[in-house]
């Protein structure tokens, strides 16, 4: 039984992430009724028959009524039209966070709605997902030895940091800080340029005219590249949107690397080409390893 505890938890937008926070935090007994809204009822009734919701309704109000915290899960441009309707019924007591991909986009929207983003509003991103969404794709364990990142703002309080980091590591997440801006600019290199990537190879290979015997005889290196392209496009169409200025950027300075590379195979400099893919491995294999190693010496089973 955890120490940290959440009276009432309302989650806007039952889906992946929000479901899977509620499966974590209920099996740590750390949060004692969940409610759900969001604008389809089909999928909170799902959410209450498996369990991972207590209740649920259509009417925000009545959802975050005497909520300790409430969740914004929603897709990431829809986010202004839920803080707009949220306004009005946020009190200094309750915690307000989020899950969205962009932490910019979601800054300008509070600061739209209210004038400045409120204090007890800590934007957060959990670093965790699936190709799966809804709230059937909902797992216990998905934020499991993941990092969060949380980028409060000067003006957040601390208390509601605090209490944020701690729900996030009930979880057994990894909780980090960190500036909206450099937040945007990561994640646009390591997540949100490899969905654009994947996603892109995936279309162009499809309207190959030999589509078929290319999707037939795809290895293994091949699916596991194109494995987020089945993730869900309606998030992805937001998430790229929302964070066009380093997207685009990320793009750019990708097409510019593979340029060089097309250079060097084309005028056969195999020098570069190796020098190129050594460096790749390397570094992959110092980041992506290292990791690894330490979550099996933190492992009970090791």
């Amino acid at each position: 039984m955890s120490e940290f505890y959440i009276n009432k938890l309302a989650i806007i937008g039952l889906g992946l992430m929000g479901g899977s926070l509620a499966l974590a935090l209920k099996a740590q007994g750390a949060v004692g009724e969940v409610v759900a809204t969001g604008r389809r009822a089909a999928s909170l009734e799902k959410g209450l028959a498996l369990g991972v919701i207590d209740a649920w309704t259509l009417d925000m109000k009545e959802a975050v009524a005497n909520a300790d915290v409430v969740v914004i899960a929603t897709p990431t441009l829809i986010a202004e039209n839920v803080l707009a309707e949220l306004a009005p019924l946020i009190t200094p007591a309750m915690i307000v966070t989020d899950v969205a991909s962009v932490k910019g986009n979601m800054q300008r929207a509070a600061e739209r709605v209210f004038g400045e983003v409120p204090a007890n509003f800590v934007m957060g991103h959990p670093i965790a997902g699936s190709e799966q969404s809804g709230v059937e794709a909902a797992t216990v364990d998905l934020f499991l030895d993941h990092r969060v990142i949380l980028t409060p703002l000067p003006t957040t309080s601390e208390r509601s940091t605090v209490l944020i980091q701690a729900m996030w590591e009930v979880c057994g997440a990894e909780v980090v800080c960190m500036d909206v801006a450099e937040h945007d600019s990561v994640l646009a290199a390591t997540s949100h340029l490899p969905h654009v990537l994947a996603y892109t190879l995936v279309d162009a290979l499809a309207q190959n005219g030999s589509a078929a015997d290319i999707f037939r005889f795809a290895a293994g290196g091949f699916r596991d590249f194109t494995r987020i392209a089945s993730s869900d496009p309606t998030m992805w169409h937001d998430i790229a949107l929302a964070n066009q200025d380093a997207i685009l950027q990320g793009i750019d300075d990708f097409s510019a690397h593979l340029d060089k590379v097309r250079a060097a195979i084309a005028s056969g400099d195999g020098e570069t080409l190796y020098a190129t893919f050594d460096r790749a491995k390397r570094a992959r294999d110092e980041h992506f390893l290292g990791q690894y190693l330490c979550r099996q010496k933190k492992s009970p089973s090791s």
